[in-house]
């Protein structure tokens, strides 16, 4: 196999546990092993339910670690003002609205690529948020996205 045959393994998932954390940055959890055999690829914890404050940070932080995003879906009666494109970062992110539930967040990069990450509740207490994450990145986790909020108390803040 030449050079040009092997793929590119550095932008799966991240090796890395933690990172400081900045003001505005997204609170995400991704799964540290590049197997990805689990349900849920990893966790978010946005600040509110206001799509285009939070989602910029969201692809910023994951374009980081996977390489571009090129589309992100969810379910629209979960978030406010669902725009069908955002500019982040100066590339068109395009925002599609599935029956996936608010629990889960869809990425896609490249033409194909999909990532499926847990998303706690804003309203989720940081115990609660944390447990959840912590669950969602497990590997082998084949537990739904609802009943991780479900077991850890992280969905009984819902609005």
């Amino acid at each position: 196999m030449g050079d040009s045959d092997t793929p590119d393994l550095g932008k799966l998932l991240p090796d890395a546990i933690y990172h400081a954390v900045k003001p505005g940055t997204a609170l995400l959890r991704l799964e540290t092993t590049r197997a990805r055999e689990g349900t849920l690829d990893g966790a978010w914890w946005p600040h509110s339910r206001r799509i285009d404050a939070e989602l910029p940070s969201l692809v910023s932080a994951l374009t980081e670690h996977l390489g571009p995003v090129t589309r992100v879906g969810l379910d629209a009666s979960a978030w406010e003002g669902l725009p069908t494109r955002l500019t982040i970062d100066d590339r068109v992110v395009h925002i599609d609205s599935f029956p996936v539930g608010d629990d889960t967040v869809l990425i896609t990069r490249g033409d194909g690529d999909h990532f499926s990450l847990l998303v706690v509740p804003p309203q989720a207490t940081p115990d609660a948020a944390r447990a959840a994450m912590a669950r969602a990145v497990e590997a082998h986790n084949t537990t739904e996205a609802e009943q991780i909020l479900i077991d850890t108390g992280a969905n009984s803040a819902r609005s």
